[in-house]
């Protein structure tokens, strides 16, 4: 079974992005990618990293630790005046190819309207240069978070097309992560002169 992290990068407790976190954590254990104990649900809205440069020693071991283990990750971003989470830009500040070099990454942006494309837009263009994670074709967008993903029956036509929708990446992300497992074999990260990207 792969190891998966699925990092909520709201910065709020109790969002809309973790509860959707919480949902395709669930999912990758439904399915049967995952189990329980392989796959984990990074919530910064609770536990909140201190900003850059801050100490980070204790939270951060944490995660990191977490990030090591896995075989991929999920990034969630709510969409804050059609951004990326401030949250999760210092997360990616802090993070480095120890943790994420050559690991799929699947994005997913979290809007309560009709938004989301720019946060998955700017994450793909900033986020993963000197972490070299490596961002899959798929992702998704929630729509209309608030309405959708809740337990019990499906809401609208809407969410009855985002569930399948959904597992389908998340198949895509678990074709990935044992792909990439040799390149990351392969790969020398040692290198000095290419420690961070261009």
């Amino acid at each position: 079974m792969l190891n998966y992290v699925v990092i909520s990068g709201s910065g709020r407790p109790q969002s809309e992005s973790a509860r959707v976190g919480e949902y395709m954590r669930q999912r990758l254990i439904d399915l049967q990618l995952s189990e329980d104990s392989r796959c984990s649900l990074i919530d910064l809205g609770t536990s909140p990293l201190p900003l850059w440069p801050e100490q980070n020693d204790g939270l951060w071991h944490d995660y990191a630790e977490r990030l090591k283990a896995a075989d991929a990750v999920i990034v969630i971003t709510p969409e804050w005046h059609g951004m990326a989470s401030p949250a999760l830009k210092n997360f990616f500040v802090l993070a480095s190819k120890a943790e994420l070099a050559h690991k799929p990454g699947l994005l997913v942006s979290v809007s309560s309207g009709v938004g989301g494309a720019y946060p998955i837009s700017e994450l793909r263009s900033s986020s993963f240069k000197n972490n070299r994670l490596c961002y899959i074709p798929e992702q998704i967008i929630v729509r209309q978070a608030n309405d959708m993903l809740h337990p019990g029956p499906v809401v609208d036509d809407n969410d009855q097309r985002l569930r399948p929708r959904i597992d389908y990446a998340l198949g895509v992300l678990g074709h990935y992560a044992t792909a990439l497992c040799a390149v990351r074999a392969a790969v020398d990260m040692s290198i000095p002169e290419f420690s961070n990207g261009m």
